[in-house]
């Protein structure tokens, strides 16, 4: 963010510095390093932005440059000033310079990451706290951006399988549209020429596209203003949470797989924080936002039975929060002492079956979904010839 500084450099000189900073405080404390007595700090007006347009911080980038500087044999510090002299990977450098100045100032890595919880998530500074009890930040910041692309990449799968459906629903939308404003009207004219009476089916189809071509605006209206009331109301967490909970979750075959999806979700995270050196039942509450609210009680149930003493397998099972293939994965890093691989390898069966699913759904789903589209066009089209085969069945 930009500041505009008022002071006093020297006796009698008036100073004017403009300063990217994080905040006024920030802004205050460059200027008095360049020798220059404040008076005012004021912040600059922005343009004003559309909704979702505001910048994300590249956490996963800086993470990278910063692993890679680490990599080169310099030390946090050392590498947080190279990455806010140019720029990490876009980052703002206000905010490396804020990173940089708490570290010279005594404070912990994870103390400077805490700071700014809105620009950094509680998983990546339980890492960095985690790698300072021994010492390994490269190996932390390694293993969190393994985890990213991991989740990114699941994530990435979900997205791509609803690519093509939808875009055969738009085409089809597009293609119906088309013919009952633009094809159908201009049959109804042909028609109305001939004076004879036409099949009830036919004059229903007749009746709706001259409908829909007389009222286009206000119909184009009314639909682009409940898209955009169903958007806004998408982003609510109550609304996304029932339609998740309520619709999608009962779906046969579907809500299993949902489920799946958080429980993978879960074991992914669970295994980066446990091998990042996280107490189990510290990690089972960090991992708890991760999930949908329907399942936080089974975990806090679970939590609540790891602090009594009870193994992370028959906990999560007895919540119902462990697969058949988890349990028995869990089972063995207990007594092998690698909880957090055999996490993340029940994470990536978790994974797999999604994706196996998935690629089956959309080689049925999709000719399914071409044919109904593909019918629904033909319907149109037999009822808009229908008259004609009549007319020419009683010319015979």
């Amino acid at each position: 963010m930009r500041f505009h500084v008022r002071g006093l450099k020297g006796a009698r000189e008036v100073a004017a510095l403009t300063i990217d900073a994080a905040d006024a405080q920030d802004a205050a404390h460059q200027a008095r390093e360049q020798g220059v007595s404040v008076v005012s700090v004021r912040a600059e007006r922005t343009p004003l932005r559309l909704p979702g347009a505001s910048r994300r911080f590249p956490l996963l980038l800086f993470a990278q440059e910063l692993v890679a500087l680490l990599d080169a044999g310099l030390n946090a510090v050392e590498a947080l000033e190279m990455l806010s002299e140019r720029g990490a990977g876009g980052a703002p450098q206000p905010v490396l310079r804020r990173l940089r100045a708490a570290l010279q100032d005594g404070h912990t890595f994870s103390q400077a990451l805490e700071r700014m919880p809105e620009l950094f998530p509680p998983l990546f500074v339980a890492a960095v706290r985690a790698s300072e009890r021994t010492g390994d930040l490269r190996e932390a910041l390694a293993r969190y951006i393994d985890y990213q692309v991991q989740v990114e990449q699941a994530r990435q799968k979900l997205v791509n399988a609803t690519i093509y459906p939808a875009l055969l629903l738009g085409v089809g939308a597009l293609v119906a549209v088309f013919m009952l404003v633009y094809v159908v009207p201009r049959f109804s004219l042909v028609y109305a020429g001939l004076g004879q009476d036409l099949p009830l089916l036919s004059r229903l189809l007749l009746g709706l596209g001259e409908g829909l071509r007389d009222h286009a605006l206000p119909l184009a209206a009314l639909l682009l203003a409940g898209a955009a009331a169903a958007v806004q109301a998408l982003r609510r967490p109550p609304l996304r949470q029932w339609l998740l909970t309520r619709l999608l979750w009962r779906l046969p075959g579907v809500g299993e797989r949902a489920r799946l999806h958080q429980l993978g979700r879960f074991y992914r995270t669970m295994g980066m924080l446990l091998r990042s050196g996280i107490p189990v039942a510290s990690a089972t509450e960090m991992a708890a936002g991760l999930l949908t609210p329907s399942l936080r009680p089974a975990l806090q149930h679970a939590t609540r039975q790891l602090r009594e003493g009870q193994a992370l397998s028959v906990a999560l099972e007895r919540n119902g929060l462990a697969t058949p293939v988890a349990r028995g994965l869990l089972q063995v890093g207990e007594r092998s002492g690698r909880i957090g691989e055999m996490m993340e390898h029940a994470a990536t069966l978790c994974e797999n079956e999604i994706a196996r699913w998935i690629e089956r759904f959309t080689r049925l789903f999709e000719p399914l979904l071409m044919a109904v589209i593909g019918l629904a066009v033909g319907v149109i089209v037999l009822l808009l010839y229908l008259p004609v085969f009549e007319l020419a069945g009683s010319i015979r």
